[in-house]
């Protein structure tokens, strides 16, 4: 037992910051290479996600795609949501370079700048098979979030995981904006190609990160069998007091912000005779570019936030910060086609979601067991995704009969639920405690 210090350990984060992490501390721990690191492969993460999402929306929306085709590209995203089921492969072995995560973070990123191109030669004369390869591409971005996940959670330290989740964050949403931002700016200067071939570029910033990363300082011990591999986390997981109410609260914490995020690209740039407002391809990259810096801003707040004040609070206050983000695109719904309030709008949801985020992150960090990284995070954050996908693939019917304004105060009253479930917090952190108890695990009270 002693070769492997971190067997049946479980990872948390504090309720009082200052606990694990001193005042001089808050600023400099953001200053490490392991950060620069995490924000990189963040960045790496972010670019493929709305690639095959939010910014392919915007394409296949200026090819006249209906809106109710629009809607169910949500289903291209499907692998985010099933990647536990592979996971267990990656948790179980490893390649034989750069360890047992950076491995399979490289050979994923490789693909990904693979499918990339091919998306851009292929172009948007045949949408279903440019969906088709948006899905490949998807999975080879769920390997990488897989492996990536699990090595910064291995990487990091008690003290570090609240700066470490919003590195990854900041990181994350910078990848996810510049692609929405960019690449439609890019796509209406050039071409769609020449946007995607240039996203694909951007992706050797993880493949930098990933080849010159350092390794976890006290790996933990791999399942021994595939058996074990698939069925150990599971088990693990469900033994814990309160995890089919930790199971609901994932499913369904983000529903407003998936809700919002699923919809609005068609929303700002649709025909304003199916009910979008209709602005450009490069207006929405402007607004977009305005959302990093906001992004940056409440990714940092977070990660001094959680630190300070720990991770149930966090929730708590950027939880109703996010939902009561979604009534700006209510008011931009109700006033028209303003870019100062578009703008705005976008900016007011970035921030907000920067900062629910991170904190987001950290508690699915504070949830996984060492020894089964990969397993449990890529089935915690897949079920995330598959309430998101579950509930707003119908999006284009719901604002078809209802309308943009009733869509969006819709997305906000959803939040409640999750808001409320946070009321058993304790339960649940009793629950890990305990069965990291039992396990022999040494655990950090969250």
């Amino acid at each position: 037992m002693a070769e492997h210090p971190n067997e049946n350990a479980s990872f948390a984060i504090p309720v009082a910051g200052p606990a694990l992490l001193p005042k001089r501390s808050l600023f400099t721990v953001f200053f490490r290479w392991r950060m620069a690191v995490i924000g990189m492969t963040g960045f790496a993460c972010g670019l493929p996600n709305a690639l095959t999402a939010g910014t392919l929306k915007v394409w296949l929306t200026q090819c006249r795609v209906s809106i109710e085709g629009i809607g169910l590209l949500a289903l291209v995203a499907l692998p985010y949501s099933l990647k536990f089921l592979w996971s267990p492969l990656m948790d179980r072995f490893a390649l034989p370079v750069l360890g047992r995560r950076r491995g399979w973070m490289i050979l994923s990123q490789a693909a990904l700048i693979g499918g990339l191109a091919t998306m851009a030669l292929v172009g948007g004369a045949n949408p279903l098979l440019l969906a088709a390869i948006a899905l490949l591409v998807a999975f080879f971005g769920a390997s990488q979030d897989i492996a990536t996940d699990a090595y910064r959670t291995e990487l990091l330290g008690p003290a570090e995981i609240g700066a470490g989740a919003a590195m990854y964050m900041m990181g994350y949403r910078l990848g996810m904006l510049a692609s929405k931002s960019a690449a439609p700016i890019l796509a209406g200067q050039l071409s769609w190609r020449w946007a995607y071939l240039l996203m694909a570029g951007a992706m050797l910033v993880g493949v930098v990160a990933t080849a010159f990363g350092p390794e976890p300082a006290s790996p933990a011990r791999p399942p021994q069998t595939l058996g074990q591999a698939i069925v150990k986390p599971f088990a693990e997981f469900l033994r814990r007091r309160g995890a089919f109410e930790m199971i609901l609260f994932i499913l369904i914490f983000k529903l407003d912000w998936l809700m919002v995020s699923n919809m609005i690209d068609t929303f700002i740039t649709g025909n304003p005779a199916s009910g979008g407002l209709g602005f450009t391809s490069d207006d929405y990259g402007i607004a977009n570019a305005a959302g990093i810096f906001a992004t940056i801003g409440g990714a940092a707040i977070s990660g001094l936030v959680i630190t300070r004040i720990g991770i149930r609070r966090s929730l708590w206050t950027f939880g109703l910060f996010q939902a009561l983000a979604g009534l700006s695109f209510t008011t931009l719904a109700l006033v028209g086609k303003s870019f100062p309030m578009m703008v705005l709008a976008v900016s007011v949801e970035n921030l907000c979601s920067g900062m629910v985020a991170a904190a987001f992150v950290g508690f699915l960090m504070s949830l996984c067991n060492r020894n089964f990284t990969a397993t449990q995070y890529a089935l915690l954050t897949g079920l995330m995704t598959l309430g998101g996908q579950i509930a707003t693939a119908p999006a284009g019917w719901i604002v078809r009969g209802l309308g943009w304004p009733a869509y969006f105060v819709i997305s906000t009253v959803i939040a409640a639920p999750g808001l409320l479930l946070l009321t058993r917090f304790r339960r649940w952190q009793e629950g890990t405690e305990a069965v990291s108890s039992n396990e022999g695990g040494k655990n950090f009270d969250f």
